[in-house]
C-alpha cells in the first residue's frame, strides 16, 4: 500500500458492490464528483531550487493546537456498512495520528463511547432533522460529551439525484436480488461488518418512531425529516446555543461564505457533499481563493472533496486553505485495513506532503502562496 490508490484498490476488491455504490458515487452524471479532481489538476507548481530543504514541516494548527499536518477526517455517515463499529476505528486512527475526528449525526456508534477514545480530538456534525428538540439535544450532548468543534451541514436537506441508489433498491430501501447475492460472494465483508447483526443510527433513533426503527426503515424516515425551511435564521439560533468554535460545512457560493461571517461562525468547510447533491456544480477549490479574500484571517477556511494526495492539500493551502477534510481516502484505508488502513492512509498524505514540499523548494506551509501556482490555461508562462 504506497498510495490511498493502492487503499482504494483493495477496498474494490474486499467489498460487495452495493457498499463501493455508496462509497463511491456521486449524484446525477457525476459532473460534481468528477469536477473535485479536475479542479486539482488544473494547477500546477513552480518550483524553487537551491533552497535548504534539510529540514521541512507540514505541521499546522487546527483551531490553535497544533497537528501533524492540516487535516481532519470528514464526517461520513452509514459507517457500519463498511464495517462493524467503523466509526470508533476511524477515531482510534485520527486520535493516534493526531488528527480531528468529526463524527457525523448519521453514525453508527454512540457519540459518547467516540468521545472516552483517549487523546481525540473529537467533533461533532450536526444534520437538523425531525422537531427541535433532535437538534437541540444534540447539542447538548455534544457539549456534555466535551466535542472540540460543532459542525453543521448545510447542503443536505434535499437529497441529490442518486440514481445509482434508486436503481438497485428494493421498494423497501433493502438491496436487491443481485446485489445479495454479490454481498455473499465477501465472505470477508460479512464477518467483519455483520457480526453483530446490521447497524443502526445509534444517535438519533429515538427519536425514530418505533415501528420504523429497523435498519433502512430508519435511513428513510430521517431522511424524509430533513426541513426544507432551514435559514440562516436557524444557524444563528445555534450559535447562540454552542458556545464552543463552530463551523458551517457545505458552501460554494461567495455570498454564503459572507452570510456566514456575518453570523458569528468560527470557521466554513467549502465543499460539495463529495459530489453527492447538487450536480454541475463548482469545487470547493474553485471558490477557495475568492473565500479567502472575504474572510482574511477571521475565521478559518476548510475544504472538502477529492482529496487523495499530499500534493492536494499542499495546493489548498498554498490557495488559502487553514485545512482540508479528507472523507473517501480514510474510508479506503478503513476497508482495505481496518483501523491500521486509515492510519496509513494519513501517514500516506503526510509523507507525499513532506516529499512534496521539498520537491517545490519550499520549507513550511507558512511559506506557500498562491505564486508558487499557476493555472495550466496559463501557460507557458
Amino acid at each position: 500500500m504506497q498510495t490511498v490508490e493502492d487503499l482504494r484498490a483493495r477496498a474494490h476488491r474486499l467489498m460487495p458492490r452495493f457498499v463501493l455504490e455508496y462509497l463511491e458515487a456521486g449524484s446525477g452524471e457525476e459532473a460534481t464528483l468528477a469536477r473535485e479532481r479536475e479542479a486539482f489538476a488544473e494547477w500546477r507548481v513552480i518550483p524553487h531550487t537551491l533552497v535548504d530543504e534539510s529540514t521541512r514541516d507540514v505541521s499546522a494548527p487546527i483551531l490553535g493546537s497544533k497537528a501533524p499536518l492540516p487535516l481532519a477526517i470528514a464526517p461520513t455517515g452509514l459507517n457500519g456498512i463498511f464495517m462493524h463499529h467503523a466509526d470508533l476505528a476511524l477515531a482510534r486512527a485520527a486520535a493516534a495520528s493526531g488528527v480531528p475526528f468529526i463524527q457525523s449525526t448519521m453514525s453508527n456508534d454512540r457519540m459518547e463511547q467516540v468521545a472516552a477514545i483517549d487523546g481525540l480530538r473529537h467533533w461533532w456534525q450536526l444534520y437538523v432533522f425531525g422537531g427541535e428538540e433532535v437538534w437541540q439535544e444534540l447539542v447538548d450532548r455534544a457539549e456534555r460529551a466535551g466535542c472540540e468543534a460543532l459542525v453543521l451541514t448545510t447542503n443536505a436537506q434535499i437529497f441529490g439525484q442518486r440514481d445509482w441508489d434508486k436503481r438497485d433498491r428494493a421498494p423497501s430501501g433493502f438491496p436487491d436480488a443481485a446485489d445479495l447475492l454479490n454481498a455473499a460472494t465477501h465472505p470477508r465483508w460479512a464477518v467483519t461488518t455483520l457480526t453483530g447483526g446490521l447497524p443502526e443510527f445509534a444517535n438519533v433513533i429515538d427519536f425514530v418512531p418505533k415501528d420504523r426503527r429497523s435498519f433502512f426503515d430508519s435511513a428513510n424516515w430521517i431522511r424524509h425529516q430533513m426541513p426544507k425551511t432551514l435559514s440562516w435564521r436557524d444557524v444563528a439560533r445555534i450559535r447562540d446555543r454552542w458556545t464552543r468554535p463552530f463551523f458551517v460545512k457545505g458552501i460554494l457560493n461567495p455570498d454564503d461564505v459572507q452570510q456566514a461571517l456575518d453570523c458569528g461562525v468560527d470557521g466554513v468547510m467549502l465543499g460539495a457533499h463529495g459530489g453527492r447533491q447538487a450536480d454541475w456544480s463548482v469545487s470547493a477549490l474553485d471558490v477557495l481563493p475568492r473565500a479567502r479574500e472575504i474572510v482574511g484571517d477571521r475565521i478559518e477556511l476548510y475544504i472538502s472533496g477529492g482529496i487523495r494526495r499530499g500534493s492536494d492539500i499542499l495546493k489548498a493551502c498554498a490557495l488559502g486553505a487553514d485545512a482540508v477534510l479528507a472523507g473517501r481516502a480514510p474510508l479506503y484505508g478503513l476497508c482495505a485495513h481496518g483501523e491500521d488502513g486509515v492510519r496509513k492512509a494519513i501517514e500516506l498524505l503526510r509523507s507525499e506532503m513532506l516529499n512534496e514540499l521539498g520537491q517545490y523548494g519550499v520549507p513550511g506551509l507558512d511559506k506557500l502562496s498562491r505564486y508558487l501556482l499557476v493555472r495550466t490555461e496559463n501557460l507557458p508562462l
